[in-house]
């Protein structure tokens, strides 16, 4: 799913590139323009296939059809969809099928057919007309109901580069694994895409066992740049073909990339096949060991009566383990972004220490403390003592 749509400039205006590309952009924001929640995209029931089936707020059934153009026979479509869905009833967790069920259709422009196809129809049809117009210098998809003239829109996120021209629209494979991210995301994954394509005229876009690769080709002597994958949770991975040792070898491997999408980006590791499993493994611990200790201090923080010696100990044992990765770093060895926040929590363990005076009962903490910064106002605590 994409919060960005592929438009082509008209002599009139702007279109969607495609019925599929309208479809992608209104399924990212039905829930702002309509206020529907999505069940099901392109859903076959009865061998008839829907455009979006959704739910308003009060679970009643909402089939929307979406033309790029006109069309004569929204109606006789919507009727059919309806009949099949309400024989079968599926999604019947999600949907009450006692409540009146929206018919929807959204297309630039009403054929007459289908005005007349409504009058004398039993069941009632919603026709809202859009069209893709300027507002405060931004591009957006206007909604309006042809019957109320109440009217909806949302800002569409698009790209004018002329060296992004001759870009495809994205494969397949590439919409599903963009449509696990958050919508904020979607947009920069996009740029990168964007600049990977026009770096050069060689590069080409391969879909390859529920990943996508960029390279020269798809030969055993292709040189790739970059993949994009997820791990079993959906979560989206990066690699990079990057210099080893820290970026300091002429040796180039594939590198586990993480970032935020948003100009911060951490390598984790160098992994030759699959998504790295010993990476994702650490980065798990690393994880658990850092809500662990957070945990740790908000009881401390809170007067909690689980504050017990063991936290103490637990709280010292976090000290030695992030001098290691202290280490680790000033090694120029590799650090995950967990790894990472785990250091960050050392100056809400060094208040902790000072707040409650363990310096008094671990003077070796002393020693400890020069590693992370902490010597001078732990000194100041124990001569206090």
């Amino acid at each position: 799913m994409l919060s960005s749509a592929a438009l082509r400039k008209t002599g009139s205006g702007w279109e969607f590139a495609s019925e599929e590309a309208l479809e992608d952009f209104v399924e990212v924001h039905l829930q702002s323009l309509l206020g529907l929640t999505i069940i099901k995209r392109l859903f076959t029931v009865n061998e008839q296939r829907c455009d979006i089936i959704a739910v308003d707020e009060n679970k009643r059934l909402v089939i929307l059809e979406l033309k790029n153009g006109e069309d004569r026979y929204v109606v006789q479509q919507l009727t059919r969809y309806y009949d099949a869905l309400l024989e079968h009833k599926p999604f019947a967790d999600r949907v009450d099928y006692d409540r009146p069920v929206r018919l929807i259709a959204i297309t630039p422009k009403f054929h007459r057919d289908n005005f007349t196809a409504r009058k004398y129809h039993g069941l009632f049809f919603q026709f809202l007309q859009f069209a893709i117009v300027f507002f405060e210098d931004n591009l957006n998809l206007q909604l309006k109901d042809v019957d109320t003239e109440q009217m909806s829109q949302v800002e569409i996120v698009h790209q004018q580069k002329e060296s992004a021209d001759n870009i495809p629209i994205p494969p397949k494979a590439f919409i599903k694994l963009l449509s696990q991210c958050e919508l904020s995301q979607q947009q920069e994954i996009l740029k990168i895409r964007d600049k990977i394509l026009c770096f050069d005229k060689r590069m080409q876009e391969i879909s390859d066992s529920g990943s996508i690769k960029y390279g020269n080709g798809n030969s055993k002597t292709s040189k790739f740049c970059a993949e994009l994958c997820s791990d079993s949770k959906g979560n989206l991975i990066l690699f990079l073909w990057l210099p080893l040792k820290g970026l300091t070898s002429k040796t180039i491997s594939r590198a586990r990339v993480w970032t935020d999408w948003n100009d911060n980006a951490l390598i984790e590791g160098y992994v030759s096949r699959g998504i790295g499993g010993k990476v994702s493994s650490n980065k798990k611990v690393i994880a658990n060991q850092t809500e662990k200790i957070k945990q740790n201090i908000k009881d401390i923080q809170q007067c909690m009566p689980r504050y017990t010696y063991f936290i103490e100990r637990e709280l010292l044992e976090y000290i030695n383990s992030a001098i290691k990765l202290v280490n680790k770093s000033a090694a120029s060895q590799i650090l995950t972004y967990e790894e990472m926040k785990y250091i960050d929590l050392s100056k809400d363990v060094k208040d902790v220490f000072i707040k409650m005076k363990i310096i008094a009962r671990y003077p070796e903490i002393l020693e400890i403390a020069e590693y992370l910064g902490l010597a001078e106002k732990v000194r100041k605590q124990h001569c206090e003592k």
